[in-house]
């Protein structure tokens, strides 16, 4: 935790020039495109995997029409395929997997009153009038909604509302085309498919987990929300690039 503070704070000192005050909080910002590009690869071939399954429906509705009457036959048929092409069908799953560590280092650095057995430096820093190291809950308590730190949480949630906006379309879209892929070749998730119902489950889902983000801004430290929004505003930019 002391290495990961001093790197932050050497980081907003790089930035101070740039930033003032708030140069810590370009340091998180810096900290989560840094982590959303070594991940960036693994959201490549999470892309690349689900164009690939795609691709692979009308082979597996082939399979189902061949071995419909043996449930056994007919899974171990479609593994073969999945492993032959090289296809995983819970990749889409690591890209977010991999980012929790780095929320919940934030969120741990910015939660804790020391580190290492000194005070903590990082939280007398700010975004403006709002301590990173706080929550909605004490902006409110510190000048309301409209005071100095409300108005940057009312700023957060306007991003939020957009970039959840624009996901939410995106990922109608990707499920409205996953579900006309699969009705061309004959059928709908096909539960021998390999992580196929966890998969429709996280499809239906989906549309609406960029909302659940407005949640965690109100309730982590304004550090933690930072990530949350920066990532999550990349996510959606990403996901556009790469599934178009």
């Amino acid at each position: 935790m002391s290495v990961f503070a001093s790197l932050v704070e050497q980081l907003a000192d790089l930035l101070r020039p740039l930033f003032g005050l708030s140069a810590a909080a370009a340091a998180i910002i810096a900290f989560t495109a840094l982590v959303r590009l070594l991940v960036h690869p693994l959201s490549r071939a999470a892309a690349r995997g689900q164009k690939a399954r795609a691709a692979l429906q009308p082979r597996i509705a082939e399979l189902r029409r061949k071995h419909g009457k043996n449930p056994e036959k007919l899974q171990k048929a479609v593994m073969e395929l999945h492993a032959q092409e090289k296809v995983s069908p819970l990749s889409g799953c690591l890209p977010s997997l991999l980012q929790l560590p780095a929320f919940f280092l934030l969120y741990h650095l910015f939660s804790s009153g020391s580190i290492g057995g000194e005070p903590n430096a990082l939280l007398t820093h700010q975004l403006l009038d709002a301590p990173l190291g706080g929550r909605w809950a004490d902006a409110l308590a510190d000048g309301g909604a409209f005071g100095g730190a409300g108005v940057v949480y009312l700023g957060l949630f306007a991003v939020v509302a957009v970039v959840a906006y624009f996901s939410y379309r995106l990922s109608r879209r990707m499920t409205e085309a996953s579900a006309a892929t699969a009705g061309t070749a004959g059928a709908g998730a096909d539960p021998q498919v390999p992580g196929a119902a966890a998969m429709g489950g996280v499809m239906k889902v989906m549309p609406f987990m960029s909302f659940f983000t407005l949640v965690t801004v109100a309730v982590v430290p304004l550090a933690a929300a930072l990530y949350v929004v920066t990532s999550t505003t990349w996510s959606v930019i990403e996901r556009s690039v790469l599934y178009r």
